[in-house]
């Protein structure tokens, strides 16, 4: 990964800061991007003081000038943009009849637009240099359900049939496309008031695991790309 030029869009949640770490340490240039700024600040100064190359950008996935701002700004500075790692999303899993409609609005705008948004521009720069990998996390609600999560759900399958067509769409451009269907992962998300389930973090996935699934994705030898992974908790497994 020495030298090549890596965005991790929602770089301040744990699977993206778990994720720069690794990019960091294999010599790429990691660029952190999230709504807010100065966690962004904060990561990347760690990562710079321990011998990387870093920075960090705001954006907002859901503002088209906000997403066209950084993804110029990424590649005027430091080139063509080799991996973007979508680590962004807003969680909410409670009972349908409950679901406030603006906080479903709220799903769909981040999990779904905002990932149209954000592949869609980076996939600009990848298409005219006809290389890139994209790394999308349609999480394992994005392959098989579960009670009380019909609006999150509904946002994953969509980032899942969004990233298969785009597969074919764009097979003659040469960008190659991953989905990490991942079981509970142990970060902020289940602190979010609006995912009503009680969870064992100490049993779930650690950031750091998934952010090996996440460089594995990304450093594929040229001719081969990892498609789809699942990852489960032990107790979760799906065979």
């Amino acid at each position: 990964m020495e030298d090549k030029v890596v965005l991790i869009v929602g770089g301040t949640g744990g699977i993206g800061r778990a994720s720069s770490d690794l990019f960091s340490r294999a010599g790429a240039k990691v660029v952190l991007a999230a709504r807010d700024k100065s966690k962004a600040e904060e990561k990347a100064k760690e990562l710079n003081d321990n011998g990387g190359e870093a920075y960090a950008i705001e954006v907002d996935v859901t503002d088209l000038g906000s997403v066209s701002d950084m993804a110029r700004e990424v590649h005027d500075n430091l080139g063509e943009i080799d991996v973007l790692v979508n680590a962004f999303g807003t969680g909410l899993i409670q009972p349908l009849l409950d679901i406030n409609p603006e906080d479903a609005k709220e799903v769909f705008d981040v999990n779904v637009y905002g990932t149209f948004l954000v592949t869609q521009t980076v996939g600009r720069y990848m298409a005219t240099a006809k290389k890139g990998r994209v790394i999308l996390f349609p999480g394992i609600l994005g392959k098989a359900v579960m009670k009380n999560t019909s609006v999150y759900s509904a946002s994953k399958y969509a980032v899942t049939g969004m990233a298969k067509a785009l597969v074919e769409e764009y097979r003659r451009a040469e960008i190659k496309f991953s989905l990490l269907y991942l079981g509970g992962v142990a970060t902020e998300f289940w602190d979010n008031p609006k995912v009503e389930m009680r969870v064992k973090k100490e049993a779930m996935l650690t950031p750091e695991e998934v952010a090996k699934a996440v460089y594995y994705a990304a450093s594929q030898p040229e001719q081969s790309v990892l498609n789809e992974i699942v990852i489960q908790p032990e107790s979760h497994q799906m065979v």
